[in-house]
């Protein structure tokens, strides 16, 4: 899936703003951490932030959540509708610090919880408006609750990036296989598992 790169940045703050509360790990416990945060994904602004964005910061999560955890493609619409509304998205076309032409949904003065659901909440609108909720997943290793947006051409991805989800899967699964050859009884034919070859898209981004 194809979109265009301001909607790809959006689209991975999203992702990376809801697992920063995933497997019952805090990973914005400060306000070191969310300016570390911004930087990252290099939202521009002011950083004199406050407690109270903070705590702002962490209620617009289960937000963000709530699009993937949508029964269906009517309830996650209403949750974006209602997210990009109580943002007062404003959109203008910026190609600030160097960067080609975007879209901006807020003013730089917008309070950071604002900015962020307004960018997440619109391309997530994007996504759902050309492929359905479909891209939104969530992690399928084994006690994993983290998230992501699936742009693989053929929809194959099925893990996050919070851990190493997918190598740790495929590991075990080799592992698995290994025991299984050793526990064939004597003289039984057996197939020797092939080395883990994990697919690009599910390999730990660097």
């Amino acid at each position: 899936m194809h979109v265009a790169h301001d909607v790809a940045r959006a689209l991975a703050l999203a992702v990376d703003l809801v697992n920063t509360r995933a497997n019952a790990a805090e990973a914005l416990p400060d306000l070191a951490a969310l300016r570390a945060f911004l930087d990252q994904h290099e939202v521009s602004g002011a950083r004199a932030l406050s407690r109270d964005d903070l705590e702002e910061v962490h209620a617009l999560r289960p937000r963000l959540r709530a699009v993937w955890s949508a029964r269906d493609m009517r309830t996650a619409a209403a949750v974006v509708n209602g997210l990009v509304a109580e943002t007062g998205a404003l959109p203008q076309l910026t190609d600030h610090d160097g960067h080609d032409w975007h879209l901006h949904w807020t003013s730089t003065s917008a309070r950071v919880a604002a900015r962020l659901g307004a960018d997440a909440g619109m391309a997530l609108a994007e996504v759902l408006r050309d492929e359905g909720a479909a891209r939104l997943r969530d992690c399928a290793a084994p006690g994993c609750d983290g998230v992501f947006v699936d742009l693989s051409r053929n929809r194959s991805r099925r893990y996050c990036d919070t851990g190493n989800c997918g190598n740790r899967v495929h590991v075990a699964a080799y592992r698995a296989r290994l025991r299984s050859v050793d526990a064939a009884p004597v003289g039984v034919p057996i197939a020797v598992p092939a080395p883990v070859d994990v697919p690009a898209e599910e390999r730990p981004q660097r």
